[in-house]
């Protein structure tokens, strides 16, 4: 609908002095209710302007406002309600979208920029678990939206794969590791060794400073404590990869948290030539308090680095890598402050891209109200929740379609789609109480209910293709017989999708595009059962079969940019 805006603003501002077609843009809308027009204009700012009543103005306008693509123009409580034509509508949305397919929704608008987007993140020798979804399928459909929309976007999978955790995993392996069991249950068993650590260290503080020192080791280049890292960072890839590849995600670079190791001297030499860097205590730190934040750590008293260190030297780096437009991170709310911290200290040190760093902060997941946490052994893998709702979606397809084709495909992409919808469907920084019940409901508002809207379209000119031998091609007097309600409210939300998916990008907000993927899957299964298909007279048939061809291909599309798949049949 955006290009009817810009239409009608520019008519409007031809009628007005002193307001142009951009501020006009600005004040249009989307009436609430079909009776109050498809497009409405609020005279409340205008009227201020000019010194009239808001009625007063939406009476004037309505008056003079005329064009083809314009059915009526109604004045209502200062407001100017226009009603476009719906032929004209129909014919020009459906056609444009049986044109573009594929890169319907899509634009150009990034074209030259590139962005940066850090998310997912696992820790090393931790299992992937429930809470790490969320980074995963967000970053993943930004990726999407942001692609889509013609930026060079570059995935970056930021491994925890450095920091004091692993001298506590190395006195763990060395006190307790068996080499059997760590073949046998890989990152089971270091978890188990890393919760059995914490266990013991609240006895023996001892085993706190032993952890240091084995860090320091890795730091200095210890072999002993780089073969073991070593060890541990191979068991935990494969393991990730399995998850991203049920997930279908995939990264540009998994260049984690060591690979700026010899990146940070330069950082802490900088911060001391600016004059930034104090020392307190035996630690090296920049102070925010003029800023009303505490200070960002960069070195502890025994010189190992921390969080601070390595993401000041990891957007310098990707900065002079990338040269990106946008810099990315999405991470949980309970990291706000830590970003807070550094982008102020990346604006100290002068360097006018910090405007350009970015932090979606998502909200946490808690199991039945408790917080998730390694340390306490307190997780659920993300796996298990995978294979189970592929297995009740394959028991489901054996109930409802025993003689679907490809099941286990289906059921692995209906499976994962209802998981990561379940997380995309509400705004990111919602906290999320994870139930099985909830993550594996397929009623209502989900996944599922959209791809099956999809399979139906899809269903639909399969049927046509194979009863009346007939291929979706509509006259434009067929097109203009889709005026029924039903059929109107269908593409006028077909016409909102590059609108949805922009401001999707905007706000860095996923959940705008899956709200978007349900209000149409509503609306089309309103119009599937509201208007005979098959059975229509000829020429009314083949409007409605490219009205769904539209529908499944906007669908097909949406889907996409939320990291879901599009079964034809289900």
């Amino acid at each position: 609908m955006e290009m009817y805006k810009r239409m009608i603003a520019r008519y409007i501002s031809a009628l007005l002095d002193q307001v142009g077609e951009e501020e006009i843009t600005a004040l249009l809308d989307y009436p609430q209710h079909a009776a109050m027009g498809d497009i409405c204009l609020p005279c409340f700012k205008l009227s201020k302007l000019y010194r009239k009543s808001p009625q007063h103005i939406a009476e004037q306008l309505t008056e003079q406002l005329s064009s083809d693509m314009i059915e009526r123009v109604e004045a209502v409580a200062g407001y100017v309600n226009i009603f476009l034509n719906k032929g004209k509508l129909a014919k020009q949305i459906i056609e444009q979208i049986l044109g573009q397919a594929d890169s319907y929704g899509s634009r150009n608008i990034g074209q030259g920029k590139t962005v940066v987007i850090d998310f997912s993140s696992p820790n090393i020798a931790k299992p992937f678990h429930i809470a790490h979804l969320r980074s995963t399928v967000i970053g993943h459909s930004l990726h999407r939206i942001f692609s889509f929309l013609g930026y060079s976007s570059i995935r970056i999978n930021h491994l925890g794969d450095w920091g004091t955790q692993f001298g506590k995993l190395i006195v763990a392996y060395k006190l307790w590791g068996d080499d059997e069991l760590l073949e046998e249950h890989g990152i089971d068993e270091l978890l188990k060794l890393y919760v059995k650590f914490h266990e013991k260290a609240e006895q023996e503080v001892s085993l706190e400073d032993e952890a240091r020192q084995w860090f320091v080791r890795m730091e200095a280049g210890d072999e002993e404590a780089l073969q073991l890292w070593h060890q541990f960072v191979n068991i935990s890839i494969t393991e990730f990869q399995r998850i991203y590849d049920l997930l279908g995600v995939e990264f540009d670079s998994y260049a984690g948290e060591s690979f700026y190791n010899d990146k940070m001297e330069q950082v802490v030499s900088e911060l001391e030539h600016k004059q930034l860097l104090e020392k307190d205590e035996g630690a090296s730190l920049v102070r925010l308090d003029a800023y009303h934040m505490p200070p960002a750590l960069i070195l502890k008293k025994d010189g190992s680095s921390l969080y601070h260190t390595r993401d000041i030297a990891a957007a310098i780096y990707r900065k002079s890598t990338y040269n990106f437009e946008k810099a990315i991170y999405v991470t949980d709310y309970a990291q706000n402050l830590h970003f807070q911290q550094w982008f102020k200290v990346i604006e100290l040190m002068g360097y006018e891209w910090h405007r350009d760093l970015l932090h979606v902060a998502f909200g946490r997941v808690s199991l039945e109200g408790m917080g998730l946490s390694t340390r306490k052994g307190n997780v659920i893998k993300l796996e298990d929740v995978l294979m189970q709702a592929i297995a009740k979606t394959k028991d489901i397809i054996e109930a409802r379609n025993p003689s679907l084709n490809d099941k286990d495909k289906v059921a692995k992409e209906v499976g994962v789609g209802a998981i990561i919808f379940n997380d995309l469907s509400s705004s990111c920084i919602k906290d999320i109480v994870f139930t099985w019940e909830d993550s594996l409901n397929f009623e209502g508002e989900t996944g599922p209910y959209v791809q099956y809207a999809h399979a139906r379209a899809c269903s639909v000119i399969k049927k046509a293709a194979q009863k009346l031998g007939q291929e979706v091609v509509a006259t434009d007097d067929g097109l203009a017989t889709l005026t029924d309600d039903a059929s109107i409210q269908v593409i006028k939300q077909l016409a909102q999708f590059t609108e949805k998916i922009e401001l999707a990008m905007h706000k860095l907000e996923p959940s705008i595009v899956s709200r978007y993927a349900i209000d149409l899957a509503q609306s089309f299964n309103q119009f599937y059962h509201h208007n005979p298909i098959l059975n229509a007279q000829d020429e009314v048939r083949q409007a409605r079969l490219a009205l769904v061809k539209a529908v499944q291909i906007t669908l097909r599309n949406a889907l996409y940019l939320i990291g879901l798949a599009a079964p034809e049949e289900m």
